[in-house]
């Protein structure tokens, strides 16, 4: 449907990439995914016609109907749901037609027009625009409202609605989840399945991309190489790749070990509570994907105050809120070591709650305990908006601690990829991502013990992100987190607190309960979320049947463990990193990585048939 041959493309004396060759056929949907610079805004840009390729050329059929996210809305009096159904261009062409026929009285014309307005859809058009706003987290009373009375944020959701409401053959999305909560991510990725056309997605979201895509298009070195898989199957293939260098593949190895033991002392301190159970899961996952980022220019750690408080900070019965309240009688507390994700829908009172631990709002009633040695960490966009855009990282961080020295500042400036002059340079001219990484970098050389995080992944690229996630996990304190990044919530918390309708109440399941209960249009987490969930097949299969299947696997584990430490021996070999040994490292890398994949979908198979003993 799509195809590439031999392209080049520059901007200005800017190479992108040249003799590039790919075809996008009708249902695929591909993942565009590189460091920023790469070219994939510029790839959209020229699919739509904005500006020719350099050489070769790209063809699609000239029916093809294209519907591409725009990143600008008009604050104009056009109202929502009006704004939504101008999406799809034909039915309101259909519609003015319709319009100037019934004016002139023409009968013969409204016979045909209303023809093609009901083999266009045009009876359901309404109530589909209001089925977008409405999982995109718009309320009935938004749908009249105008544009101009919408933050910038919110335009960008009306014009993601729009361009779903436009019938395509293939969809453009260039970083559509940025401006959306966890819930309107759970939506729209199942809005996507159900798209029958062909799709190009931008974004940083892994489990976004994972959920939504079949390919990935890797932008790098001037070049674009199309993978068959999601996102992670990707990852894994670029970690077979970087290992073929002996140096790389060392690397690899001491990152795959630190995770090992990562993995090792959370287990041995985790409880068998699904979130708990989760966690694990996804830390070894981790394992699986951490030697995909060693070529990352991000690596750093957040160093933590030597004294601090038990508890950290205390909210007994208190209100939270403006001038009226937001939550009602909140009793909790923060100790060292606890990791919470907030859930809730967008405006339920997840910020609230954070900015009322920082103290950016009084309590409207109640009473906040803060220990002695209490020293709080705040992200949020305001810390971004509130750079000095006349100063240098260098400036920022000499601020935070006068007593540094340059070299401390530069070498902990230089794990944010502020190295050489760019830590030196003034941050006007400074891209979202390079903000939103100095203000992750002024955070942690504050050495905090609670961290408060609210969607602190905005603008970041897959590097930063992963990097931040391992930073988080070896963080000793204590974390409060928002986001929409299920990758960073499911690897970096252990417990779940959920928002609603004035109250914060213990979520019991796990991110998947979570978007069953966004998918099944639930509004309430009830307590016993994660027993439901754990009384699956107790009635089904007898205690002989499960203990001779838990005796099978873990067979099955004993010989898989047994040939990946052969293929383990095989590989420190070092005649391996011969030239004439090349084709047999290949092999045994793509060995170690199938095995790898066996042994955890064997574990995670047997934790689950021990749980179900347990409970039968």
């Amino acid at each position: 449907m799509l195809s590439f041959n031999n392209l080049s493309l520059r901007r200005g004396t800017n190479l992108l990439f040249e003799n590039v060759s790919f075809t996008v056929h009708r249902d695929n949907k591909v993942g565009l995914v590189g460091a920023n610079g790469t070219g994939k805004t510029s790839l959209f840009k020229m699919i739509q016609g904005e500006f020719d390729s350099d050489e070769g050329d790209f063809k699609y059929p000239p029916d093809l109907k294209i519907a591409c996210l725009a990143q600008e809305v008009p604050g104009t009096d056009e109202l929502a749901l009006s704004y939504v159904m101008s999406g799809d261009e034909k039915l309101l062409e259909i519609q003015n037609s319709i319009t100037k026929a019934e004016n002139e009285n023409d009968y013969g014309a409204l016979g045909e027009l209303h023809s093609q307005f009901e083999d266009h859809d045009g009876f359901t058009a309404k109530s589909r625009a209001e089925q977008l706003l409405v999982g995109l987290g718009f309320s009935e009373e938004e749908f009249s409202k105008p544009l101009k009375d919408f933050s910038g944020g919110w335009r960008v959701r009306l014009n993601l609605a729009k361009t779903l409401m436009q019938p395509s053959d293939l969809l453009l999305l260039d970083e559509p989840t940025n401006h959306l909560d966890l819930d309107a991510i759970i939506w729209l990725s199942n809005w996507i399945k159900s798209f029958k056309g062909a799709m190009l997605l931008i974004s940083h979201d892994r489990e976004f991309l994972d959920e939504c895509v079949g390919f990935i298009a890797h932008l790098h070195n001037n070049t674009i190489e199309l993978y068959k898989g999601n996102y992670s199957q990707f990852e894994v293939r670029k970690a077979a790749r970087l290992a073929e260098l002996e140096s790389n593949y060392n690397k690899q190895q001491r990152e795959i070990s630190h995770m090992q033991d990562f993995v090792r002392r959370f287990k041995a301190k985790a409880t068998k509570a699904r979130q708990a159970q989760s966690r694990i899961k996804a830390l070894e996952r981790m394992e699986l994907i951490a030697p995909a980022h060693i070529d990352s220019p991000f690596q750093f750690k957040i160093p933590e105050t030597e004294k601090i408080s038990n508890p950290l900070i205390v909210l007994e019965d208190a209100n939270l809120g403006y001038s009226d309240p937001v939550i009602n009688n909140v009793k909790i507390a923060f100790r060292p070591g606890d990791r919470i994700g907030l859930l809730g829908v967008n405006g339920a009172g997840k910020s609230t709650f954070v900015k009322s631990l920082k103290g950016d709002l009084l309590l409207l009633k109640g009473q906040k305990i803060e220990g002695k040695n209490l020293k709080i960490g705040y992200f949020s966009q305001h810390q971004v908006d509130d750079l000095m855009l006349d100063k240098s990282p260098i400036d920022h961080l000499a601020k935070v601690e006068e007593k540094a020295t340059e070299s401390e500042i530069r070498n902990f400036l230089g794990g944010f990829n502020f190295r050489g002059d760019k830590a030196k340079d003034v941050i006007k001219d400074f891209s979202g991502g390079e903000k939103a990484r100095l203000a992750l970098a002024i955070i942690a050389f504050q050495k905090p013990n609670l961290l408060l995080m609210d969607e602190p992944t905005n603008h970041l690229d897959m590097d930063m992100r992963q990097a931040l996630t391992v930073a988080l996990q070896d963080f000793s304190g204590a974390i409060v987190l928002i986001s929409h990044d299920r990758h960073l919530l499911a690897n970096t918390v252990d417990e779940f607190l959920i928002i609603n309708e004035g109250k914060i109440d213990r979520f019991n399941g796990d991110l998947i309960d979570y978007r069953k209960m966004i998918l099944n249009g639930s509004s309430k987490a009830t307590s016993n979320t994660s027993k439901n969930m754990e009384d699956k097949v107790k009635d089904k299969k007898d205690l002989k049947k499960i203990k001779t299947q838990i005796l099978t696997i873990e067979k099955t584990l004993k010989r898989l463990n047994r040939k990946l430490a052969e293929t383990l021996e095989l590989l420190n070999s070092p005649e391996l990193y011969n030239d004439a040994s090349k084709m047999n490292l290949h092999d045994l890398l793509r060995d170690q990585v199938n095995l790898d994949t066996e042994i955890k979908s064997t574990e995670q198979e047997w934790l689950e048939l021990n749980e179900e003993l347990e409970n039968s």
